[in-house]
């Protein structure tokens, strides 16, 4: 009878550590994703949508669903979410945790033209034109060219304005596919790219959607860390 229970309580403990082991792997997964991206339980998640290309007020779909994907992010980890347009949205992000997609170019959106000027210093994005070159993205010594459609990149950068107390996250894409096609690579792989980082307090990536005709936005992959050059006031060079 001793050795039953004995046995049973032996059985009970082992449950219970287990129990107890799987819900503290649960908490610190959930902690890592909430620190990469920058978000905190019960706190807000700001979410800045641009407009499509010289059309002020008109989202895309794929930005929409961009927004959406960040929005869900957000909801499972716990954060209320807001929305604003970067046509009329000025100020600190503040104690919120501020989401901003979509490139500066067509005046697209403006508050992402700057937050590169005032803190990524070394990425530039080349205008629209007829050069080779039209909507790269130069980031230091490295251009990523757009290949409408084929090979597009995107800016995905975190740091934390001097007036907040809570980070920016960037999306700042060559397309509306490129910030979707961002948003979905992250949520997916965001513990592989935390590895790759030496901090995920502030960093900024290239991430390259490829053959867009075949996959749309699902073919995206990690490029490089950019980090040390875009936060350097250096800019520009030759085609990576």
């Amino acid at each position: 009878m001793v050795n039953v229970l004995v046995g049973l309580a032996t059985s009970l403990i082992g449950g219970a550590f287990v129990w107890l082991w799987e819900r503290g792997k649960d908490a610190r997964v959930l902690r890592r994703k909430a620190d990469f991206f920058g978000l905190v339980p019960g706190e807000t998640c700001l979410v800045v949508m641009g407009n499509k290309h010289n059309v002020k007020g008109v989202a895309t779909h794929k930005e929409i669903r961009a927004m959406i994907e960040v929005a869900t992010l957000a909801s499972q980890l716990g954060c209320d979410v807001v929305t604003e347009s970067s046509d009329d949205f000025r100020g600190s992000n503040d104690n919120r945790t501020e989401y901003c997609i979509g490139g500066p170019l067509g005046d697209a959106n403006v508050r992402t033209g700057g937050h590169l000027a005032a803190h990524l210093p070394g990425v530039r994005i080349v205008p629209y034109g007829p050069a080779p070159d039209s909507a790269a993205i130069v980031v230091g010594e490295h251009r990523y060219l757009f290949e409408h459609d084929h090979v597009e990149h995107t800016v995905v950068a975190k740091f934390m304005p001097p007036e907040a107390t809570r980070p920016v996250v960037l999306i700042c894409g060559q397309s509306s596919l490129a910030n979707q096609a961002a948003v979905h690579y992250l949520k997916r792989n965001y513990r592989e790219i935390a590895d790759r980082l030496t901090s995920v307090e502030r960093f900024c990536i290239m991430i390259k959607v490829s053959d867009i005709g075949t996959y749309g936005f699902q073919r995206a992959s990690f490029a490089r860390d950019v980090t040390r050059e875009a936060f350097a006031p250096e800019a520009g060079g030759p085609p990576a």
